[in-house]
């Protein structure tokens, strides 16, 4: 109720500042546990999908997000609960793990989860090498893959800003992927590398970024494991 409560507040009001172009929401299943998988380039992501996507969609967010006193904090950690995030504790050395477990947890309730496969946000505009939690957790689940295009968000909070600015952005889900009947009995380690590069094959064709044939890693100051792995 909450979530609803917010969602109608917020996404007339976001949509009348940034007037995103939103295309394949037809593509997302409209009940049952579902993977949207996403390029990333900015905080902002997080906001814009759940915002987007016609039905709830939960994500990870670090949980300094969720603590501290007074109005503030409490109105932050209203907001975060609002979009549907999930608080995780990255400096804890079993975050990866609690990450996915988490993640799980949403995906066999029935509900829809929202996952970076590049594990963090690109810095020049590239499509990174998919890291194999995203297959991990679809294989697992035996929940489709939705892939998901982003292009403009990086323009509203560029890292570094404080504050969001005004940029078109457009939201684009592309047809939904399975991958359980095909890859039962296959080798657990084949088939989470050849399900990940699928699922970044279809953002690829979805966003037209330029591909990195590497994996993207978070910067030096950051804490914890790459949220996708």
């Amino acid at each position: 109720m909450f979530y609803r409560a917010g969602h109608l507040v917020l996404k007339p009001l976001t949509h009348a500042l940034y007037r995103p172009t939103i295309t394949g929401t037809a593509n997302v299943p409209p009940t049952g546990g579902v993977l949207l998988a996403s390029n990333h380039f900015s905080f902002i992501d997080s906001f814009a999908i759940p915002l987007a996507a016609p039905r709830q969609v939960r994500f990870l967010a670090k949980d300094d997000y969720f603590t501290g006193a007074g109005p503030t904090a409490k109105v932050r950690r209203e907001f975060m609960q609002t979009i549907g995030a999930i608080p995780v504790d990255r400096r804890s050395p079993k975050a990866a793990q609690e990450s996915l477990d988490s993640a799980l947890e949403v995906l066999r309730a029935g509900d829809a989860f929202l996952i970076y496969p590049e594990g963090t946000r690109s810095r020049d505009g590239r499509l990174y090498r998919g890291r194999t939690g995203v297959a991990f957790l679809a294989l697992t689940a035996g929940v489709p893959v939705v892939p998901v295009a982003l292009s403009g968000t990086a323009d509203i909070q560029p890292i570094g800003a404080r504050f969001p600015r005004l940029a078109r952005v457009s939201v684009a889900f592309g047809p939904p992927l399975y991958f359980a009947e095909r890859y039962a009995g296959v080798p657990q380690g084949r088939a989470r590398r050849e399900v990940t590069d699928e699922i970044m094959d279809a953002i690829a064709a979805l966003s037209g970024q330029v591909r990195a044939d590497t994996y993207n890693e978070l910067p030096t100051d950051a804490h914890g494991p790459a949220i996708g792995t």
